[in-house]
């Protein structure tokens, strides 16, 4: 296979952590090589707010993820999301020196550059910084300007701001849990990449993301992200309501919000009632499914009205800015039967449930292609984008774990040496011919040594 672009993902959810791996396949779609997933411990409303747990959980999801697909995983892209994110427009521009030289790429990212030079608000850091359109000296609506001439270049940009100490724990967290940071990506722009088709984001449509802890939002119009935003509620909420209102605990609230909740009261019958089990010898509790359907379209509505005034506040209204392909919904809060109904209803646009199939390989399985995955599909899509190589395959020759003696390590250490020197003496000729494997060889050993140095470090 030799080396391939293979990307990770890392979903720090507030309800579920996901790493997952994937490379494109000769089709140029997604597959999907290994996923694993873990229940987020340390994370509240898309922030993380207790390290070691969120540590633990990454590693538990890593390691599902490394057990099922026989790749190691050096680095990961990590989507970031949580009440923190605010989006800002802002306009820039820088004079060129030469105007009959062609424009290129280093012009566009001096261009950048700048932008990333402004003042935000005390802890606050720029995570993306997009341009939408560009002008050259005074023509606008110029959306490739590579290539062009002109002596001032400036353009609209798209500037995604959080807290500089979120961010940090969230690399934290990823470093501690011994893997590399390759990237951050704000989660709703994944999503968006892993279930918007190219035409609607041409015709302008807002995704929707429902997650546990936060609902966020993407506006796309004419191919460009317009508007971002991250409501500060999800599911979690709606189990919550569920687990007050009906006096019961978590773990029956979220199943009864799973199997029979809905999102349209008009649609049970009065006389539907499921029974749960009440707690040790307490008698079992009656409820009404009506009354599940009343508390859960309470907290669906008014989620659904936030996430509307932020499109409205984008400019939905404006004929120039209609979102022509309506809104797609995705996450896990998107299975909740009947909220695409709801949606219409509330906000008047064609709404569907976006499934991150668009990207993925035909024989993918059909859990990865759920709207609980959007984000991570999302994730190793931009990681792949990004030529990383963020995994390799595990060498089949597995060697025994050191033991924590020392002499017995610098044996090792020794043995491994040698054995190279010796094969190099050995067939000199060979070692020409098998250059490329020697060298994978090679590098393997070497890690390996570092791996030991690096575990007597810690053991001393």
């Amino acid at each position: 296979m030799g080396t391939q672009n293979i990307a990770v993902g890392l979903d720090i959810g507030t309800t579920k952590i996901v790493v997952m791996i994937g490379r494109k396949n000769e089709y140029g779609k997604l597959e999907i090589l290994g996923i694993g997933k873990s229940k987020s411990l340390g994370v509240h409303r898309g922030v993380v707010n207790n390290i070691t747990q969120t540590i633990q959980s990454i590693q538990q999801a890593v390691q599902e993820a490394e057990s099922n697909s026989d790749y190691k995983i050096n680095d990961v892209v990590v989507g970031i999301a949580g009440q923190h994110i605010r989006s800002i427009q802002h306009s820039d521009y820088i004079s060129r020196p030469n105007a009959e030289e062609v424009i290129n790429d280093a012009d566009i990212d001096e261009l950048i550059g700048q932008v990333h030079k402004l003042s935000m608000l005390p802890g606050e850091e720029i995570i993306h910084v997009l341009p939408q359109e560009y002008r050259i000296d005074g023509q606008s609506e110029i959306t490739e300007p590579i290539g062009m001439y002109g002596g001032r270049l400036e353009s609209s940009f798209h500037v995604v701001v959080g807290q500089a100490a979120s961010i940090r724990n969230v690399g934290r967290c990823v470093k501690s849990a011994g893997i590399d940071l390759s990237g951050i990506t704000l989660e709703p722009l994944a999503s968006a990449d892993a279930v918007l088709s190219f035409e609607e984001k041409e015709a302008g449509v807002a995704l929707i993301d429902i997650g546990g802890g936060t609902t966020d939002l993407a506006i796309f119009k004419d191919g460009i992200i317009r508007h971002t935003a991250v409501i500060p509620f999800g599911g979690n909420v709606i189990t919550e309501d569920i687990k007050e209102g009906c006096s019961i605990i978590e773990k029956q609230a979220e199943l009864l919000k799973v199997k029979f909740g809905s999102a349209w009261p008009g649609e049970n019958k009065d006389n539907e009632i499921v029974s749960i089990p009440g707690l040790r010898g307490r008698e079992p509790k009656e409820i009404s499914l009506k009354n599940l359907s009343k508390i859960i379209h309470a907290r669906v509505v008014e989620i659904i009205e936030q996430v509307y005034t932020e499109i409205k506040e984008y400019g939905h209204e404006e004929p120039k800015k209609k979102l022509i392909a309506g809104i797609v919904l995705t996450g896990g809060g998107s299975q909740l039967k009947h909220i695409k109904q709801l949606v219409e209803y509330i906000t008047g646009m064609d709404t569907r449930i976006g499934y991150p199939n668009e990207h993925l390989a035909g024989d993918s399985d059909e859990e990865i292609s759920s709207p609980l995955y959007a984000t991570a599909v999302g994730l190793v899509m931009n990681g792949i984008r990004n030529n990383t190589k963020s995994a390799t395959p595990f060498v089949e020759m597995k060697i025994e774990e050191p033991k924590v003696v020392k002499q017995v390590s610098h044996e090792l250490e020794e043995k491994i040496e040698n054995e190279i020197v010796d094969h190099e003496m050995t067939n000199p000729m060979e070692t020409k011919s098998k250059n490329t494997q020697d060298n994978v060889k090679r590098s393997f050993f070497d890690k390996y040594i570092e791996k030991i140095k690096e575990f007597l470090d810690n053991a001393e």
